[in-house]
This record gives structure tokens, sequence and C-alpha cells, in this order.
């Protein structure tokens, strides 16, 4: 398979090394600068770029008809006019907030946990995520993910960052700390007067991140519609 990496930071350089370990060949290597001569050769793309790169990144490859495989964060509010694109190429996309196997598995731990939970008022639910100094966004498009699974399936209106002024009830707060060389760590709290309840997935270096994305990639190749890890990873 031939692959075009958009965005060649840390993340895209260990997305090529476990590609080529598979046996893909990489036709494109972009940085921000870069142009997308190479992505016509590409059966897919995988855009770990930056939030300010990505919608043009995600809208350039299905205006040419190149199924895209996107990791970045912080651009999700143009989420809906990218699904709206690739439907009318009737391309093929996948966004995942992290494609490490981990933590897809992670969310769907999550939510029946938060089913149970909801039974239970006396639990108050929390979170916390740990990233490096480097990650450009705060929440973590993971930690987004996880709070609106819990919201959905319980009496949370939203989610809120810790503040000068005390949180609503309904508002689920997010503790986003950056720490020098942390991968991504994410917990998931329910406290009660009398005890706690934690879930937490702490990754350990960018393998499971990049190893993934590439799954995805693979899985994406030759299909088309709007897809997640959910149905890469047969979790839907």
């Amino acid at each position: 398979m031939k692959i075009a990496l958009l965005g060649y930071g840390k993340m895209g350089q260990v997305i090529e090394r476990i590609a080529l370990e598979r046996g893909h060949e990489i036709v494109l290597r972009k940085k921000s600068t870069d142009s997308f001569e190479g992505l016509e050769k590409a059966d897919v793309a995988i855009d770990f770029s930056i939030p300010d790169a990505a919608v043009g990144n995600i809208s350039t490859c299905l205006d040419q008809g190149v199924p895209v495989v996107s990791g970045t964060t912080g651009w999700l509010e143009h989420y809906p006019k990218m699904a709206a694109l690739c439907e009318e190429k009737q391309g093929a996309f996948i966004y995942g907030s992290n494609f490490s196997l981990g933590v897809n598995l992670f969310f769907a731990l999550n939510v029946q946990l938060a089913k149970m939970m909801a039974k239970f008022p006396e639990y108050k639910a929390s979170m916390e995520e740990i990233h490096h100094t480097q990650k450009l966004d705060a929440p973590s498009g993971t930690a987004i993910s996880l709070a609106k699974d819990i919201i959905e399936h319980s009496d949370y209106s939203s989610w809120a960052l810790p503040g000068a002024t005390p949180a609503k009830n309904d508002e689920l707060l997010i503790d986003a700390q950056r720490i020098e060389n942390v991968p991504g760590t994410h917990s998931v709290f329910y406290d009660s007067a009398v005890d706690s309840i934690e879930i937490k997935h702490t990754a350990h270096s960018r393998e499971g991140f990049a190893l993934g994305a590439v799954i995805a990639a693979e899985w994406l190749h030759g299909k088309s519609g709007i897809f997640t890890m959910k149905d890469v990873l047969n979790l839907s």
C-alpha cells in the first residue's frame, strides 16, 4: 500500500517506521510548508499534523479521491464540514481522537462504567489527562471523547476545565496537565463520601498511536464512507 504522511513530526516519523515494517511504501512526507506533490500516487493518507493544517489536509485528500485517516485534534468544529465533503465526494474518512488499540478498548470500558454509575448519583465523576508540553490543545481530544461518552450516559450536560469559579453541578471537570515527556495518561474518577472508583489508561510511547493509525489505514483502503476506530476494531 502507498501511504502519504501529512505531518512529519515525531508521530509522522514513528508512523513511517511502522508502515515500512509492515511492507508499505511512503510516497509523500509533508511538513507544514511542503506541497501535496506525490499525494496522487497514494492509496491512503495519514494526517497527524497540527490543528491549523488538518482541515486543508483532509479536504485536499477528499477532493483528490484519496482515503484519509486523521489523528489530529483541536479542529473538530470543522468536522461536520469534512463529513459533508466526504459524502459529496463519496470518499473515505476516519477521524480518531486516539488510535491506540488500548485507548479504544478504554473508550468501550468508559461507556460501560458510565452506564453503571448513572444509577448511583452519590458518586461524582471527574477526569484527569496528562500530556507532553508540546501538545497544543487542552483538554486532549481523547479526554473530550471520554467526557462526551460519560455525558451521553449521565446527568452531566457539559465538560469544563477547572477555573476561578466553582464548577456547576452538571459540569464534568477535566483537569488537563502538561508535563515533559508524557505520551498520554487519561483517568476517569467516580468519588463518593465513602470510596472512589478509578479507571486509567497510560501510554508508554507513541508506538501504540502509530500502529493503530497504520492499522486504520489498512482497513480503510478500498472502502468508502465515514468511519471510526469502533468500526476498525469491530467494537460498534
